[in-house]
């Protein structure tokens, strides 16, 4: 596997293992386009058809997580 992706698998495996720390510290290293993405992406996460109950979950603890931390 290249270096890209398992970045991108540890980035998102941080933002769904619903432990608030963790979400925070991956969230707080992105810069200002890719924090609008991911947020994006947990909103269609949350919202759209095709996502699986545990999967709605885990995108609703991140978007909890950050939206808590920015206060």
């Amino acid at each position: 596997m290249n270096e890209k992706r398992e970045a991108f698998e540890d980035l998102w495996g941080k933002l769904l293992s619903r432990h608030p720390k963790r979400i925070w510290q991956a969230f707080a290293a992105l810069d200002i386009d890719q924090k609008q993405a991911v947020q994006e992406h947990l909103g269609r996460m949350i919202h759209e058809p095709g996502w699986q109950p545990e999967q709605r979950i885990s995108a609703q603890a991140a978007l909890d997580a950050i939206t808590i931390s920015k206060d």
